[in-house]
């Protein structure tokens, strides 16, 4: 059985990964695909951790491929987590992901609404409110939630749950038809309110903002297609790790990993998978440091951690398991990093370094700084860590 090592693993993460200093990708889109998409459930995520990756990226260049020439979407994927993804991936995951979820979603809506007394027939009701709001939307051809409400109000409602627990609280309407719409393929998020770091988004109709729409693909193409991609970047993997990263259950991905060839290997004692056709050794690339943001698809990329992780988790990771802004050297974690009240970078470095790497931190300190200019990023999920370096 092929042996992979933990430095093989890194090094296969340095170089798979567009970290290593010898490995960046010259387009935010090759970096994306490649990563099976970059997390995009904080916006400003999309953008750090395409700094890290790609070469002389800016914000000016990911705001392009985004909303500008739209090579780029931002989708609703694996384990209901945003993704910015190439057009090419986005359907993959509207198809594989995406889709599986819709029925679950609107039964959950309905019975909010039935519960929050909205509504005696939440059916009915939330069917006429989306095509309402989809009319509108072709109608105007983009707009804001809040613009919206003008011509459907009934997405101005509010709806309350849990009452009388410690989740009770309220949300709007308007949040989860523009999420059931989205979830459904109909509408895409748009150019945000203000800046990168917003989650403010404009929506449109699919169809307008890319020809073709993202239908047109077999769900379990998509999902064999979808883990023929991670295997690639990730790999090797377990299946625990596949399970956790996609959400699916074990059967969909049986399913996919039969129409693969795939090849167990032995990853430190344990079982692994591999592409077949990828047991070649991958040599490790120079030595390197890179600062990755708060929910970076390569922290967030495994359910077993340790062999980059170390001892780290309970300052890296927020109690559901949300990891923070993180120092990478050579395919390991060993460190942390936030940004603080004066928009200057901080950060702590967990075990011992030599002068080299703390030279290469400092440098990728001073980059960040210059890169995000006057914007103040705080990620979504604040960690123990970030949110003591942030003070």
């Amino acid at each position: 059985m092929r042996r992979i090592s933990v430095d093989e693993r890194r090094a296969r993460l340095g170089v798979r990964h567009h970290l290593a200093t010898e490995a960046k990708a010259d387009t935010v889109e090759a970096a994306a695909g490649r990563m099976v998409g970059l997390h995009a459930s904080d916006p400003s995520s999309v953008y750090l951790a395409a700094r890290a990756r790609v070469k002389g990226v800016t914000v000016d260049l990911i705001e392009r491929a985004l909303y500008e020439e739209r090579s780029m979407l931002r989708i609703l994927g694996m384990r209901r987590t945003m993704f910015a993804a190439p057009i090419e991936l986005a359907r993959l995951i509207q198809a594989g992901a995406a889709t599986r979820l819709i029925a679950g979603e609107r039964k959950r809506m309905a019975k909010l609404l039935a519960e929050g007394g909205v509504t005696d027939e939440p059916v009915t009701w939330l069917k006429e409110v989306e095509e309402a709001t989809f009319d509108a939307l072709v109608s105007n051809g983009s707009a804001f939630a809040q613009e919206l409400t003008k011509t459907v109000p009934e997405l101005s409602q509010q709806i309350t749950f849990g009452e009388g627990t410690k989740w009770a609280g309220s949300m709007g309407v308007s949040t989860r038809v523009l999420f059931l719409l989205a979830l459904d393929g109909r509408i895409v998020r748009g150019r945000p309110r203000g800046k990168w770091t917003s989650s403010q988004h404009r929506w449109a109709p699919t169809e307008d903002w890319i020809p073709g729409g993202l239908g047109g693909v077999d769900p379990a193409a998509a999902r064999r297609e979808i883990i023929r991609r991670w295997l690639f970047a990730f790999g090797p993997g377990s299946m625990d790790d596949i399970r956790w990263w996609t959400g699916w259950t074990v059967a969909e991905i049986r399913n996919a990993l039969a129409g693969l060839e795939v090849t167990e290997v032995d990853v430190e004692g344990r079982s692994g998978l591999l592409l077949t056709d990828d047991l070649e050794p991958v040599s490790a690339p120079g030595s390197w440091v890179a600062l990755l943001p708060g929910l970076d698809p390569t922290p967030m990329g495994w359910k077993e951690r340790e062999w980059y992780l170390g001892s780290h988790k309970a300052d890296l990771f927020d109690t559901s398991g949300n990891v923070g802004p993180s120092i990478w050297h050579d395919g390991r974690i060993i460190g942390a990093w936030g940004q603080d009240q004066d928009r200057r970078v901080k950060y702590r470095v967990l075990e011992p370094v030599n002068k080299k790497v703390t030279r290469a931190i400092d440098q990728e300190v001073a980059a960040i700084e210059e890169w995000v200019g006057n914007v103040k990023v705080t990620p979504r999920f604040r960690t123990p860590l970030e949110a003591e370096l942030a003070r």
